[in-house]
């Protein structure tokens, strides 16, 4: 797909969510072990923020982890958190030339207390660049993330209005606008306890390719279904003409 030719460059998402799917199915199609289609999906990561730059997305937000992954094997989990922290120390310049952000939503205290520094370092470090905030989903639930709110909020603000507002501004996504795009690969149609409440009126995309071989030009595609669809919010599509008169 050629960007220039199909896109409408102004119509781009300002935050896409991706769940990155199929890692290890890959890994197994090819005769290889479960962590090799994790490593291969490491490289595609960096491939793709790349290509959100490009396009001036400017948040794109990962589903790395999630709080039910602790129940897989723990050497594949081990595994899994020294590619953590490797690929977050080996990509300190990389995300430093391009202006990338880093941060994380999830119960960052779940995981190994080298991951926690390593992470809390290059969120620092990287805290005041401006291109592109790359957050990472690590040991993240939503159904705990907003049960957690609903508790701060009844614990700290006695008597008070309980508003759509109120609880999304006690989410670990306060700082984010809510994603128009949310993308899942490997061909699963399902959430997976992934953004429940910020998705809410986000489209919608399903690519069959497993994460390992998702591109650009499958990114170019999701955004493309995207611009296609009429994004209402409960209005019709008369309403929406006269908005824009």
């Amino acid at each position: 797909m050629n960007l220039n030719q199909t896109l409408d460059l102004q119509n781009i998402p300002r935050h896409i969510a991706i769940i990155m799917d199929g890692n290890g199915r890959w890994a197994k199609e090819k005769g290889k072990k479960r962590f090799f289609g994790h490593i291969e999906g490491v490289k595609v990561v960096k491939k793709i923020v790349e290509s959100a730059m490009k396009l001036n997305v400017e948040y794109l937000t990962l589903f790395t982890f999630s709080k039910e992954n602790w129940k897989r094997p723990k050497t594949e989990v081990n595994m899994l958190m020294n590619l953590f922290i490797s690929t977050i120390e080996n990509n300190q310049s990389h995300f430093l030339k391009n202006e990338i952000k880093i941060n994380t939503i999830g119960s960052i205290t779940d995981l190994p207390k080298k991951c926690q520094k390593a992470i809390l370092k290059m969120k620092d470090i990287t805290k005041h660049n401006t291109r592109l905030t790359l957050t990472l989903a690590l040991s993240y639930s939503s159904r705990f993330e907003i049960t957690e709110a609903i508790k701060k909020i009844i614990l700290t603000k006695k008597d008070i209005d309980i508003t759509e507002s109120l609880i999304s501004k006690q989410l670990q996504t306060h700082n984010l606008p809510d994603p128009e795009l949310l993308i899942r690969t490997s061909g699963e149609k399902r959430i997976s306890n992934f953004l429940l409440w910020q998705i809410a009126f986000s489209e919608l995309y399903f690519s069959e390719k497993k994460w390992p071989d998702f591109d650009e030009e499958e990114l170019y595609m999701a955004i493309f279904e995207y611009q296609k669809r009429e994004r209402r919010f409960g209005k019709t599509t008369e309403q929406i003409k006269n908005e824009d008169l």
